[in-house]
């Protein structure tokens, strides 16, 4: 098992992008209000969408990458195990702020030139999985990548509910965890789901469910195998799901591995716009649709823009790209 802890980077004007991150993440999605799909936040959409794009980079970039957003002086902590024999290559950054009140849990999705990686995203199974009384079903693959570092990741959680710094467990900080936010991008947006879910179905782990205000997810695929639990639902209602409109891996995994089902509210951008989704999305039900995608990718400008999917809407450049509000700068201090 590799861990990091670094201190929470730094920024200078033109950052932070939003000098109200924190007050933004406390004051959205109150622990006793059942959220709905117009509670959701364009602002931590975009703030979450963007540490979800640079999960896939080291600790010292999320880090300083989550200081420009707003959540700078605090903690970042990288969790991660490879075991490649058995298709494990799990990544989970916690982000803590200065005064120690919110804590983001990102996870990292698949990385695009790692087959194994790809290869533990075939492992559909499901896994049975006893949560609550009830008996869930659990993309296997993305199971297990969850389970190699979950421990660890409770324990770092821990830590922050006893107002310990995660930069340094030994150091106390201003106020405990108030409010725990979950994301990811493809991958690992399945990862953040199956945690919240699978926190809720264990007593052993209340403290953190009930710190959870909400699970916001780009490009995931279905992690859930039907019938859905009653647990599963009930988490659902923190759930906000972005998907961009010709991205065919939320569609996956294709019927024909077995019945999933997403959870949660679900956003798609189309026309230049997000929209809120009156069905979510259904499953692939042919899988030749996947090499379709992907032969889009190479295609003319013609014959791809007439694809149904399109391999190219599945990056998280595009995602942070189009959460952005017209009146924020980009990650990147411009305006591009």
């Amino acid at each position: 098992m590799d861990i990091e802890r670094l201190h929470g980077g730094t920024c200078a004007p033109p950052f932070p992008i939003y000098d109200d991150l924190v007050a933004r993440f406390l004051a959205a999605h109150p622990p006793r209000e059942t959220p709905t799909i117009a509670s959701r936040d364009p602002a931590i959409a975009h703030a979450l969408a963007t540490c979800a794009g640079y999960a896939y980079s080291d600790a010292k970039t999320v880090a300083s990458t989550m200081a420009g957003l707003g959540l700078g002086g605090g903690a970042c902590v990288r969790v991660a195990q490879v075991v490649d024999a058995m298709f494990v290559f799990s990544t989970a950054y916690l982000v803590q702020s200065a005064c120690g009140r919110v804590v983001v849990l990102c996870y990292r999705g698949t990385e695009a030139t790692n087959l194994g990686n790809w290869l533990g995203n075939a492992d559909v199974g499901p896994d049975a999985v006893a949560l609550a009384g009830e008996q869930a079903g659990f993309h296997s693959g993305f199971y297990r990548n969850l389970r190699t570092t979950r421990r660890i990741v409770i324990d770092e959680l821990n830590h922050a509910i006893e107002g310990r710094s995660l930069a340094d467990p030994s150091r106390r900080v201003e106020h405990p965890m108030e409010a725990l936010y979950l994301t990811g991008h493809s991958l690992g947006g399945a990862m953040a789901v199956l945690f919240a879910v699978s926190t809720a179905g264990n007593p052993e782990t209340a403290a953190i469910a009930e710190r959870l205000r909400a699970v916001y997810t780009y490009g995931q695929p279905m992690a859930l195998a039907e019938p859905l639990t009653r647990t599963a639902r009930t988490v659902g209602q923190r759930v906000f799901r972005h998907v961009m409109g010709r991205d065919v891996i939320p569609a996956l995994p294709p019927a024909q591995a077995g019945n999933f089902a997403h959870v949660g509210h679900e956003y798609v951008h189309a026309d230049g716009e997000w929209h809120r989704a009156d069905t979510p999305v259904s499953q692939l039900k042919n899988i030749r649709d996947i090499s379709g995608s992907l032969l889009s990718a190479i295609a003319t400008p013609k014959r791809a823009a007439s694809s149904r999917y399109a391999l190219g809407d599945h990056g998280p450049h595009r995602y942070i790209g189009a959460l952005r509000p017209a009146d924020r700068i980009t990650e990147f201090g411009d305006w591009s």
